[in-house]
Order: C-alpha cells, then structure tokens, then sequence
C-alpha cells in the first residue's frame, strides 16, 4: 500500500513455496500477511504466483480454512 495507497485492492502477498511446509509455519506465514494487512478494505489474500505442482493438496485445503478462521477474528 506504500506504493499503491490504501485506497487500492492488494492481492496477493504468500509466496507459494510456504505450502510445502508445515501446517504451523503456514499458519504463521498467514498470520503475518493479516497482520500486516490489518484488516484494510481491499486486501485480498492470495499466494504471490499460482500453486505450484506437487503441492500438498490437504496443505491448500489448510491455508483456505486459516484464511477464513482468522480473517474473521479480525472483522469482529
């Protein structure tokens, strides 16, 4: 939003890669991008570039529902 200003829709921001590791330095990895975003209108949360072949199905299917679970901490 430096760039852009936070009157601008950002996706984005996850590097894909963080899906081949473990379901808690996912978490946190998402925990940091909310945090930063901090609940600004617009903010659309989505990997850097595409999933990457190989990656862990149960891994995306994880991210997806931390995305949600924790976005909504947020919107109360």
């Amino acid at each position: 939003w430096d760039m852009a200003g936070r009157d601008r829709a950002v996706q984005g921001n996850l590097d894909p890669t963080i899906l081949f590791a473990g379901i808690a330095e996912i978490r946190k990895a998402v925990e940091h991008i909310l945090n930063l975003a901090d609940a600004t209108p617009g903010h659309i949360f989505n990997l850097g570039h595409g999933i990457l072949p190989g990656t862990p199905v149960d891994h995306v299917i994880a991210l997806v529902d931390m995305v949600h679970e924790l976005s909504d901490r947020r919107d109360r």
